[in-house]
Order: structure tokens, then sequence, then C-alpha cells
């Protein structure tokens, strides 16, 4: 087999000689075939009358984000059990930029399309009543990424991994969402009904909800920096002096968080111009209303429904923008992960079986409950300035603490 032998690494990295193989140039000019792929479909499907340039876009967006959270690692579970059990806090830099690109170009949307936020909310942005069901339904969720090992869209890069767990984690939350069809109802007479839908520049204004979120973001930021174990860096990509290391940096090692954050938040920024706003659970949600319609198990009227802005499905849609996300995401991801030959199936058995899909019920019954995810509520949430989105953020990082600290994520292990 030939083989081209990389430069010795940089100081403070492992010291194993590195190279590029045949199969390498194989696995990469596959990935780059579904890459393409997935472009000439987005082509195709923007002419088709039925779907139109949104769904080509959405599917563009997808591609990037599969490409961004499989090389940048971008999974809110991986990130947050890595700086609780390890201080290795890189990722959490990858959330804060994405959030701050993201605030900065929600900002200059606002202003062009709603220019006067005083007493109004701008149109389709995610957010979400602030109240006890809110707080309950990140809690859950983050205590099934605990016990599933991922949130959904971790899942969805997870299964392009080859990760025979994420299936399981994903076949519970249609369960979980199906769950909270049931109990939505009673909870919003509850709690949601009643409960301040805020959005922060009725009170601030635009410039001081952008600042004071951008302050916030750069506390967080700079806590976690000086907390981080250096160590981490031997994973990240170090910037390249020659085409080998940039090759090298491109498909093996774990993209700089602070691009990955940049990728991430802009294409938010795109999805919410162009689209709607990012989100993960869109199709999914629809899907498990038809199924549950289907056996007799979805009420008939879900209450407040056609008053609230989330990633939210509406029974009936087949394909959804959203569902064109999820198929660019998981392609992308797939190509990514066979590029870097990080594609193996992970083995499944009883045990972590069971513990995923009990994880992905409570991840789809918090994802419904709370109108989205960490994408769809959390991301596009804070991203929008909604008050909803950090006290998602809070309690769906709590409910990951206390599930680690309670070794849930071992159990499947």
């Amino acid at each position: 087999m030939s083989q081209i032998v990389m430069p010795d690494p940089p100081s403070g990295e492992t010291t194993q000689e590195r190279v590029w193989t045949t199969a390498d140039s194989i696995r990469s000019a596959v990935a780059l075939a579904l890459i393409a792929g997935l472009i000439l479909l987005a082509n195709y499907i923007g002419e088709l009358e039925d779907f139109g340039s949104d769904a080509s876009v959405s599917l563009l967006m997808g591609l990037a984000l599969g490409v961004a959270f499989e090389r940048g690692r971008f999974c809110f579970f991986c990130i947050w059990r890595d700086a609780i059990d390890r201080n290795y806090n890189s990722g959490l830099t990858s959330i804060y930029t994405a959030l701050a690109v993201g605030a900065i170009g929600y900002t200059v949307l606002f202003a062009l399309f709603t220019p006067n936020p005083e007493g109004t909310l701008p149109p389709a942005a995610h957010i979400a009543p602030v109240g006890w069901p809110l707080v309950l339904a990140a809690f859950v969720f983050g205590i099934g990424m605990a016990l599933s090992g991922a949130c959904i869209s971790g899942h969805i890069y997870r299964l392009a991994e080859g990760s025979l767990r994420a299936i399981t984690g994903l076949v519970g939350t249609v369960i979980g969402f199906m769950v909270a069809f049931i109990t939505w109802n009673p909870l919003y007479e509850a709690g949601i009904r009643d409960a301040p839908t805020i959005w922060l520049p009725n009170y601030l204004g635009y410039t001081g909800s952008l600042l004071i979120t951008l302050a916030a973001l750069a506390a967080l930021t700079i806590f976690a920096l000086k907390r981080s174990d250096p160590k981490e860096q031997k994973r990240i990509a170090q910037p390249a002096t020659n085409l080998a290391q940039l090759r090298e940096n491109l498909v093996r090692k774990r993209w700089s968080p602070w691009l990955t954050g940049v990728i991430v938040g802009l294409v938010g920024v795109v999805a919410y111009l162009r689209v709607e706003p990012l989100g993960t659970t869109r199709q999914l949600n629809s899907w498990s209303q038809n199924l549950a319609d289907s056996v007799g198990i979805r009420p008939e009227s879900l209450a407040g429904m056609d008053t609230l802005s989330g990633c939210i499905g509406v029974i009936g849609e087949v394909v959804t923008n959203n569902g064109w996300i999820i198929l660019g995401l998981f392609v992308a991801a797939l190509a990514s992960a066979i590029s870097g030959n990080r594609f193996k199936f992970e083995s499944i058995n009883v045990k972590n079986g069971v513990t995923a899909l009990l994880g992905g019920v409570m991840l789809g019954w918090g994802a419904f409950t709370a109108l989205g995810c960490t994408v769809g509520v959390l991301l596009s949430g804070i991203q929008g300035f909604a008050l909803s989105g950090w006290v998602f953020l809070l309690f769906s990082f709590l409910g990951v603490f206390v599930g680690i600290k309670l070794k849930l994520n071992k159990i499947g292990q």
C-alpha cells in the first residue's frame, strides 16, 4: 500500500509517526461523493414545486451543521460531561461563540424587520413562556441526555458515526413525544397558558439586550478558560504550517471550538433569515404526531399550539424544512466520520439499549414540553434574546450535572 509520511507533530503532541494512506484517500473520496450528492440534491429539490428554495437552503444548512457538529464534537451532553468530569472546557467556548455570533446576527435582522421592539414579538422567533413546566422539561431533558448519552442532535450525528445505541435513543425520543402529547393539555392549563413570554428587547431594547447577552457570554467564556485543563489542547487542531498538516487538521483532528462556534452561529442566523429559527426536533415531532394520531393517543387538539412559537411539528407534514436539515446533518456527519476513519459500529446490548431508550423518552417529553431542545430552545432562544433560552440552558445543564453525579451516564457502559 502506498503511503505518504506525515511530518513530526508539534511539541506536546504524540511523537508517533502519522501517515496518509491509500485507504485515507479512498475514504476522503467517498466523503466528497456524499457531500457532492447533497449539493446536487439541494439543487434538484430547489426546482421542485412541492419543496422549492426553502427546502434546498435547509438541506445545505444541514450539510454545514453536520460537518461542524462531527468535526467540532458539538454535542451539548459531551461538552458538558467533559467540563464536569475533566475540566475540558473548550467545548463550552464553542457553545458560547455560537451564541454570541448568533446574537449579533439576530440583532441586525431584528433591527431591520422589527425596528421598534416595544410591545411586540419578532415573527417566528423561538420565544417560549417561562414557567415551572419549562424548568421541569429542561431538567428532565438534561437527565435524559445523561442517561441516553447525547442530546437529540447529538444522537443524529453519533448515529452517523455508527452508534447503534443512538437508534434506540431516537426511538425513545419519538415515544417521549407521544407521552408529551398526552400530558400537554393539563400542563398548559396548569403552568404554560398564563406564564410570561419574556423577550429582552421589550425591556432593554436591542442594544441593551445584545450588550448584556455578550457580557454574560464573555464572563462564562473567561470562567471556562481559566478552569480548563491545558492537556485538552492536545486534542484540538493547531494552526497548520504546511499542506500535510492542513489536511490532518481538516480530516482527523478536532476542529477549533472557535471555528465550530462561528459556523454554528452563522448557520443559526441564516436559518432565521431564510427559513425559520434553527432546530432539530420539528420533523421528529411531526412524525410522532402522525403516529400518535394513527394509534389514537393524540388529543383532538393541543391547547395553545397555534399561539406558541418553537421547534414544534404540525400533524400532516410528511417532510418539513427541518426534515431536510436533519437529512443534510446526518449525511454530512457521515461523510465527515468516514473521511477521518471515525465511523465504527458501537456495540449495543440490552442494558445500554434500555438506558438509551429511557433517556430518549425523557428527551422527547422534555423537548415537546419546552417547545424545542438544546438547539431549538437554548441556541435559537438565546440568540433571539428569549429568557426561555437561558432558563433551558441552566436547568438542562443542572439535569446533566445531577445525572453525571448519580453516574447515570455509566449505567449503559
